[in-house]
């Protein structure tokens, strides 16, 4: 993790602002300005965009926490790799949640001419399903099922 300590210290300022305010919520300036500098980061930006849409402060402080001791947060000792079930149950909900987003982008007017069919979608990554942690995608992404392409994208992979 990237933790310079000028980055810490802001986020920690930000953090006293955004708790100052009776719904931490209404802070949107703070909440834009952590967004900004944790995205300087090695945070996984999945991580950090939902943190930051969910305006989430205990997992703010968690991350912050992260940045401040990136040893002690790299291997926390509860974590163990999800299982066999929760990974098939999660790659089931990429599949639909890849259809139904591929279905929606087909649908659209604007994508083809009123003289053709319409074409396929040639959108490729989605931003996985939220209802597992990260570790999940990333379990899947070492099987081989998924690929990591950026910013919280997946892509399947073909298996």
């Amino acid at each position: 993790m990237t933790s310079d300590p000028t980055t810490v210290a802001k986020l920690d300022e930000l953090m006293i602002t955004i708790r100052g305010y009776d719904d931490a919520r209404r802070a949107t300036g703070e909440w834009k300005q952590v967004y900004k500098l944790l995205h300087k980061t090695d945070l996984p930006t999945g991580r950090v965009t939902h943190v930051v849409g969910m305006r989430d402060v205990a997992r703010l402080t968690e991350l912050i926490d992260q940045l401040r001791a990136p040893a002690a947060a790299a291997a926390p000792p509860h974590s163990e790799a999800p299982s066999a079930d929760t990974c098939r149950r999660a790659m089931r909900a990429f599949r639909k949640r890849l259809a139904l987003t591929r279905l929606d982008e087909e649908s659209k007017i604007c994508m083809h001419s009123a003289l053709t069919k319409g074409e396929d979608s040639r959108m490729a990554a989605i931003v996985p399903p939220t209802e597992w942690p990260e570790s999940v995608w990333q379990e899947l992404v070492r099987q081989g099922k998924l690929r990591y392409t950026g910013h919280g994208f997946y892509q399947q992979t073909n298996q």
